[in-house]
C-alpha cells in the first residue's frame, strides 16, 4: 500500500463535491506526518499531465477525483471534485 493510498480511499468515498481537511486530519489518515513541504502550495499541485508519473500524493487525490488547494496559513486543503 503506497503512504497515500488512505487519502485517497477517503475522497474516493466522499459523495460531495468539497470539503476540507486539516493537516492533522491528513496526518491521521494516511499514519505519516505531512513533510514541511506541504505547507507550500506546489505540494498540492493539480497539473493535468499523465497522474502516473506525478508524485505520489498528487496520485492520491487525483484518481479519487478531486483537485487540492492549500489554504495558506491555515494548515488545512480544500478538496473539490474535478470536472470530468
Amino acid at each position: 500500500m503506497a503512504k497515500y493510498d488512505p487519502l485517497q480511499t477517503y475522497l474516493k468515498r466522499q459523495k460531495v463535491d468539497a470539503l476540507e481537511l486539516s493537516f492533522r486530519e491528513i496526518e491521521n489518515l494516511i499514519g505519516y506526518l505531512l513533510p514541511k513541504s506541504a505547507g507550500q502550495s506546489a505540494w498540492w499541485s493539480n497539473a493535468d499531465e499523465d497522474v502516473s508519473v506525478r508524485a505520489v500524493q498528487h496520485r492520491a487525490w487525483l484518481l479519487a477525483g478531486y483537485h487540492a488547494r492549500l489554504l495558506p496559513g491555515h494548515d488545512r486543503v480544500a478538496f473539490s471534485r474535478a470536472e470530468a
